[in-house]
């Protein structure tokens, strides 16, 4: 039977049709997002080989919709699912629910012209068509109700159910989607699910996919038989629920995460260890699980033999990359450093290279953003007056004046601590200027902007050493006033470039704290990419305001950030506070 249906529109209409993806990969997501809301136990992800005219196919096994539902559910435009679910969670499986716009439906059209819709629930099957450019034509007349949606349902067996989105005619001026790229953002979701199977291009979703380092090992156990053992030590570490390894038994993964004693090992930072990932298949622990298989018997034995043996190979490895991490950060860091080095007086560039030297070693574990932090303190340590003395003293020591050094490299050693705890304790004594300012209402872009483009510490310790100058300012100049660019006059938005001494530019985006940062900041964030990253380079982008969304999750290893005043301001804090108690047990 076909005939005519039609979108029902909410107010946030205009919203949500000015949201886009930063990418191909992330708007698939989203349709994967929806198979899980509709508990399906298995998707299938069919990417097309690049500027090929093969569609996208994703197919699940949910619950499908019947006709009914997709005219008052999926047609609904905003509307929320949570809102229609007391406990936020699927009525059969009872898992969380993901989809919390209503707009999943439209995140296709970001890679292609025409996406065929067609579920299968209850003995039928709804087809619907969607054309972007009917869309967007709608979007310009504020018309959306009037599109005649040609809607198709015939007879199915009974017994199938699901829901299958095709994606036609894909947009050969961008990036086709990349199975790797896709695998790797849905790896940590979705990898350790036991009744949700997602398969890219035939192919299950593996630990390997997180990318890192990875590393397997498989040994026999004399009482449960074989045990393998997969895990990858990501590039950054993971959020705390997520790291870690997992038992599956039987294919069903048992328990929470573990790191199998490595929390217990002093040189292991909480910050090295959460970039493990990884899992444990031992279906010979069958017998060993709780009646509800919702864990391991504690004093199993052979899981007590398993930690073991895993702790000892992963301790191994995390340590091993380590290592080679420090010895990568002194050469990157000694790089950014050495133009600021060679700008001391002679007799103190010994000191400071030593010094820097020191601090990676002995912090890196505790992450980079310390050791940036340690570094750029003792650096400005180093510029001040406080040391002309004791240096002057080292270097006309004679060679045989032992007791003289030391005693100099004693004093230099106090009078470096006591700089760098008077410089943290001034920065501490800010903080709140800072926070009263962005808690106020009537606080501007361009009061914001004077007040942090010459402390970008605040930012975090990377950015210390990045500045802005007149050529920079012009740039920004030029590129507000030029002719038909969106944020000209009153609207336009207040920026920085500043460039740090290895030549890497950053662009912030200051908005008023009154202002949230939404979805309107990716697309804002790409266009700056494409009209000044050509032209000059590339570079980090931040758009900073008084909130920040809170689906608007930004890619750690992406060159974006959103962030919060409140909350660039907590960790500065934060940092400092470390820093002030460091020095104080020394």
């Amino acid at each position: 039977m076909s005939n005519i249906a039609r979108f029902g529109v909410d107010p946030k209409l205009a919203a949500i049709l000015g949201e886009s993806y930063s990418s191909s990969e992330k708007a698939l997501r989203e349709l994967i997002d929806n198979a899980w809301d509709a508990d399906a136990s298995v998707v299938d992800v069919i990417l097309p080989e690049p500027m090929s005219s093969d569609p996208i196919i994703i197919q699940d096994n949910g619950t499908g919709m019947t006709e009914a539902e997709v005219r008052t559910i999926y047609l609904r435009i905003a509307n929320d699912r949570l809102s229609r679910s007391k406990d936020a969670r699927s009525q059969g499986k009872h898992r969380l629910i993901k989809g919390r716009k209503g707009i999943g439906k439209f995140a296709g059209l970001a890679a292609a012209q025409t996406m065929l819709v067609e579920t299968t629930a209850r003995g039928h099957t709804t087809k619907i068509e969607l054309r972007k450019s009917f869309l967007l034509d709608a979007h310009g007349n504020a018309d959306l109700e009037s599109i005649d949606l040609p809607i198709t349902v015939i007879d199915a067996d009974t017994a199938i159910h699901g829901t299958r989105v095709t994606l036609f005619d894909l947009d050969q001026s961008k990036a086709f989607p990349n199975p790797d790229i896709l695998r790797r953002l849905l790896v940590r979701e979705y990898a350790r699910e036991s009744d949700f199977q997602l398969r890219v291009n035939g192919e299950p979703l593996a630990v390997s996919d997180l990318g890192g380092d990875v590393k397997s090992i498989t040994f026999d156990h004399p009482e449960i038989g074989q045990v393998v053992v997969k895990w990858a030590i990501a590039e950054r570490p993971l959020p705390r629920a997520e790291a870690g390894l997992v038992y599956r038994v039987g294919g069903k993964v048992v328990g929470r995460p573990t790191f199998c004693g490595l929390e217990a090992e002093d040189d292991i930072p909480e910050k090295v260890r959460n970039r493990l990932y990884g899992e444990i298949e031992a279906d010979g622990l069958d017998k060993h699980v709780t009646a509800d298989w919702g864990d391991i018997v504690e004093n199993s034995l052979p899981l007590r033999d398993i930690h073991q043996a895993v702790k000892a190979s992963t301790s191994e490895h995390v340590r091993e990359i380590c290592r080679v991490e420090v010895n990568a950060a002194k050469a990157r860091l000694g790089r950014v450093y050495k133009a600021r080095i060679e700008t001391l007086p002679e007799h103190r560039r010994q000191y400071a290279a030593e010094a820097v030297e020191r601090v990676i070693q002995k912090y890196f574990p505790e992450g980079e953003d310390k050791v940036r932090l340690l570094v750029n303190l003792v650096l400005d340590a180093l510029e001040r007056d406080e040391y002309f003395t004791v240096c002057e003293r080292i270097a006309s020591a004679s060679g045989s004046d032992v007791a003289t050094i030391a005693e100099c490299l004693s004093e230099f050693g106090l009078v470096d601590l006591a700089v760098m705890g008077k410089q943290a304790r001034s920065r501490m004594s800010i903080l709140g200027e800072f926070e009263r300012l962005a808690q106020h209402d009537a606080t501007l872009e361009a009061d914001i902007h004077k007040a942090l483009e010459h402390n970008l510490w605040i930012l975090g310790p990377q950015y210390s050493v990045i500045s802005s100058n007149q050529t920079l300012a012009k740039i920004i100049e030029g590129y507000l006033v030029k002719p038909g660019h969106k944020g000209h006059g009153k609207k336009r938005p207040d920026l920085f470039l500043g460039q740090s001494v290895d030549g890497r530019k950053l662009l912030i985006e200051f908005k008023r704290p009154s202002e949230t940062v939404g979805r309107e900041a990716e697309a804002q964030v790409k266009r700056y990419r494409d009209e000044l990253s050509p032209s000059h380079g590339p570079m980090d982008i931040v758009v900073l305001g008084g909130r920040v969304e809170g689906s608007l999750r930004a890619d750690p290893n992406a060159d974006a950030q959103f962030r919060s005043y409140m909350a660039v301001i907590a960790n500065a804090r934060t940092q400092l506070e470390w820093l002030l108690k460091e020095l104080a047990v020394r």
